[in-house]
């Protein structure tokens, strides 16, 4: 699973990670440890991410299987013209084994920078 870091002040890390079994169940916006990723003393948040054949992650969307929805506007659509709905298929908002890269935002910040850590590996 990659993992994509975004900071505080705008950047973003993108980490390879094999062992998912911690990430596995949790949802959009809830917040975990960054020991995963090799970020002792971090704090990072899910803000998203898509699976292995490219489907968003909804937060709206309970689960974390795959489903064809009628969508208005959001994440998995682009707004053409107004008033336009398309059925378009997206992922749940809980993390699986199918997903491919997870999104991430930084909450607490560590005792070092972000790319001092993922670095060093």
């Amino acid at each position: 699973m990659q993992i994509t870091v975004g900071t505080q002040d705008g950047e973003t890390f993108q980490k390879e990670i094999e062992e998912t079994s911690q990430l596995v169940g949790k949802k959009i916006g809830e917040t975990f440890e960054g020991g995963v990723l090799g970020l002792d003393g971090y704090k990072l948040e899910v803000t998203g991410g898509s699976d292995k054949q490219g489907f968003p992650m909804k937060k709206s969307m309970e689960g974390a299987e795959r489903r064809k929805v009628l969508l208005k506007e959001g994440t998995g659509i682009r707004e053409d013209v107004d008033g336009v709905r398309k059925r378009k298929s997206v992922r749940g908002d809980t993390v699986s084994q199918e997903i491919q890269q997870l999104n991430t935002k930084v909450v607490e910040a560590g005792d070092k920078p972000v790319e001092e850590l993922l670095e060093e590996e």
